[in-house]
């Protein structure tokens, strides 16, 4: 197992930022190699590393992360296919903090040791602040491996990510 991390910095409230991963060196298609997501972990810095996450996001305010494996050109639902998962930072009125990560790849699998595998050349993050009083910074943390597929598991999962690319 590895970590693929990618920093995302949201500078402007209201407004999707995104930031890719490539995978273009993890995935082959000849071979049948695929990406297996295990886990996703978000990170949320303010301004930069040292600076106080509350007074950057502002209170009253949250901020959405989404790791896909399609771009989707910005947010999605829940029940789209290509959502590898998605994680949210809450500051309340009083500045308390709190952290969510609403879909967990594992979640996919048939086991605890299975994750969601991944044939595309990317993943793509999107985040959106509502408003923000300074730039925030959020680092996504793929921590995945690299498989070999049956050809029959390889030809269903690029099938399902053509067909969700509709």
């Amino acid at each position: 197992m590895f970590t693929l991390t990618e920093r995302l910095t949201i500078s402007a409230g209201a407004t999707e930022t995104f930031a890719t991963i490539d995978l273009g060196s993890y995935v082959d298609v000849g071979d049948r190699q695929a990406l297996q997501v295990h886990s996703v972990d978000y990170v949320f810095q303010g301004q930069s590393a040292a600076s106080d996450i509350t007074t950057d996001l502002g209170a009253g305010r949250e901020c959405n992360v989404q790791v896909t494996d399609l771009n989707r050109g910005g947010l999605v639902f829940a029940n789209d296919r290509a959502l590898v998962s998605s994680g949210r930072l809450n500051c309340d009125s009083q500045q308390g903090l709190q952290m969510d990560s609403d879909l967990y790849p594992d979640n996919y699998g048939k086991g605890s040791d299975d994750g969601r595998f991944v044939v595309n050349d990317a993943l793509y993050i999107t985040g959106l602040a509502t408003a923000l009083a300074n730039p925030v910074n959020v680092t996504v943390r793929v921590n995945a491996s690299i498989v070999t597929l049956s050809n029959k598991d390889f030809m269903a999962i690029a099938i399902q990510s053509t067909a969700a690319d509709n």
